[in-house]
């Protein structure tokens, strides 16, 4: 370990060599981007392959406009098997209806819970004129400011 640590940057002087911060070089390591060893004592070792790794990661984000979260985000989907099915699916898929459903269409789903909605906010449902913000339907309304009223009693 003690070669190592002669060959090799702490985080400060990672930081400076690299441009990233001393905070940011935590966050890639938090995502799995970058995995300095560590010394005896605890201290993130960076040596020559993880500061190349670092100026990579910095000429990747910097090519295709991404964030540190989106590639953090991409390698988790690397490894994550079941998420990627999971998103492929959802990506080639149509949407399906939720259990509940029966035989009643998306539209009259959709406008029971409304109802219920409304029956929760002690209105009846039915045409109501109101003003701005509003949601208008012939069957039932509810404006916006009452939605997020009602999430927090939901």
């Amino acid at each position: 370990m003690a070669e190592v640590a002669r060959e090799a940057l702490q985080i400060n002087d990672a930081a400076r060599s690299t441009g990233w911060s001393a905070r940011m070089l935590r966050y890639i390591e938090q995502l799995g981007l970058v995995a300095p060893p560590r010394s005896a004592g605890g201290y993130r070792l960076y040596r020559a392959q993880e500061l190349a790794r670092l100026r990579e990661l910095r000429e990747l984000i910097g090519s295709f406009d991404l964030e540190l979260a989106d590639v953090g985000f991409a390698l988790r989907l690397r490894r994550d098997r079941r998420l990627r099915a999971a998103l492929e699916a959802f990506f080639g898929g149509r949407p399906k209806p939720p259990g509940a459903l029966g035989g009643e269409s998306w539209l009259d789903y959709e406008q029971r819970r409304h109802e219920q909605l409304l029956k929760r906010l002690g209105r009846p449902p039915g045409r109501r004129e109101s003003g701005g913000g509003a949601v208008r339907s012939q069957r039932a309304s509810i404006s916006i400011g009452e939605i997020s009223t009602t999430k927090e009693h939901l």
